[in-house]
């Protein structure tokens, strides 16, 4: 038998005096009268400072009314009440977790994640044996990009209770972000298995999945197949984790199915022009060609040198391309495309870059042939391999899994020009934030 969840302790010794009080004002809350309810913890506040019930009442009335009214000012307001409960005296022990551990979601909802943090360390402190709010504390300092710190409160907590399915997918998401991939994979697979609440995470069954192929194993796609099923990735193809519902998805995309056909006769017309300013940056040792830095490549050598990224235009970099700069600033779908880059992409023969999948399935991405060798380069999209020819463009959705391989005799010289998928509004496009 499932054990009945205890009712949390939410009234002292005090507030047992003035329940019918408390419960009225807590009525007023529930039925969503929000300013009445407001009103009413505020003159309970009044009438008995000491109370903790009232103060927490009045924190939640407040937090529903910074829901109703948008106002972060409001919002922190009820984040100053929630800290206050804390200090008033005899606050049951209940009280003191559910006010702390909402304060911390509050800030975090606000951005205040170092004041978050301040907030899980007390809740940690004051109960230090309830692993739950460690978690927490681990999330917060991943919030922040501090893995090392969040690796050490996961390891505590696995130390504590060993089978805790949130601190393992955390650690082993930590340990995969320290490329130790195959010791990432049984944390992950353990803590995917455990079910525990938290754990069914779109990004653990990437991740999971992304350390067995990288390993070799082919049980890599039953936990993709897990991940589709359930409803964290497009398909077993398509796992980006940033979408948008409802949008055409295949691999590989002709010019006319994109509509953007004017770009691509602009590209493929211009392609020597492009090329020629692109070998004159590479000759030139200016470093700006920069190598890949996502951890993508099991080898080789690939570098990139981006003229637009989240769209914005790198000024900097287009003084050296000026012609490609110019011809590109026709095309608003791929300079304005905030979820995508305009970059150059050259990759030296030996290499090998890992199957993966592109953050969102908002962008279509255009590689442009420039200097391509004879034979040795090809790229996979899904189940589909590709070449590239020089001056003509390839088009593919890069949030379906793809692969490259590089083993020619000599450099491969790319321009890669992302693009807003066709099927969003304008109104997608002035909104949807950057990736």
């Amino acid at each position: 038998l499932a054990k009945k969840k205890k009712k949390p302790k939410l009234l002292n010794k005090f507030d047992k005096t003035i329940k019918a009080e408390l419960d009225a004002a807590e009525k007023l809350r529930k039925k969503g009268k929000v300013e009445e309810a407001l009103r009413a913890f505020e003159a309970l506040v009044n009438q008995y400072p000491q109370s903790p019930r009232a103060r927490y009442g009045k924190a939640q009335a407040e937090d529903d009314l910074a829901e109703k009214m948008r106002s972060n000012e409001m919002l922190q307001k009820a984040i100053n009440t929630y800290d206050e409960v804390v200090s008033l005296p005899n606050v049951p022990s209940d009280l003191i977790k559910l006010s702390l551990k909402r304060e911390a979601d509050r800030q975090q909802f606000l951005g205040r994640m170092r004041g978050s943090l301040v907030t899980l360390q007390k809740l940690v402190q004051l109960f230090p044996s309830d692993t739950s709010f460690k978690n927490d504390l681990g999330v917060g300092y991943l919030l922040i990009g501090d893995n090392s710190n969040a690796k050490k409160v996961y390891e505590e907590v696995l130390s504590l209770a060993p089978n805790d399915g949130f601190a393992k997918v955390h650690y082993g998401f930590i340990l995969k972000a320290e490329n130790k991939i195959a010791e990432s994979i049984p944390y992950l697979k353990e803590g995917l298995e455990s079910g525990d609440p938290g754990t069914d995470d779109g990004r653990f069954y990437f991740h999971l999945g992304d350390a067995l192929q990288r390993m070799g194993d082919k049980d890599a796609y039953k936990w993709y197949e897990l991940g589709y099923q359930r409803g964290h990735f497009a398909s077993v193809w398509q796992r980006s984790l940033y979408n948008v519902k409802g949008l055409k998805a295949q691999p590989w995309w002709t010019a006319r199915e994109t509509g953007y056909t004017e770009l691509v006769k602009s590209l493929e017309k211009n392609w020597k022009l492009i090329r020629d300013e692109g070998l004159a940056v590479m000759d030139k040792k200016r470093n700006l060609f920069l190598p890949e830095d996502e951890n993508l490549r099991e080898k080789g050598d690939w570098s990139q040198f981006t003229l637009w990224q989240q769209g914005r235009k790198n000024e900097n970099a287009c003084k050296s391309v000026p012609k490609t700069c110019a011809l590109l600033e026709r095309f608003p779908e791929a300079t304005g495309c905030r979820r995508g880059q305009i970059k150059y992409s050259i990759m030296h023969p030996g290499t090998h870059v890992w199957p993966h999948t592109g953050p969102t399935n908002c962008r279509l991405r255009m590689h442009l042939g420039l200097v391509i060798p004879k034979e040795g380069c090809r790229i996979r999209c899904a189940q589909e391999n590709r070449s590239w020819e020089e001056g003509k463009v390839l088009i593919f959705d890069d949030s379906f899994e793809h692969e490259v391989w590089q083993d020619a005799e000599g450099y491969r010289l790319i321009f890669i020009v992302d693009v807003w998928h066709p099927e969003l509004t304008a109104q997608q496009r002035r909104t949807l934030p950057a990736i």
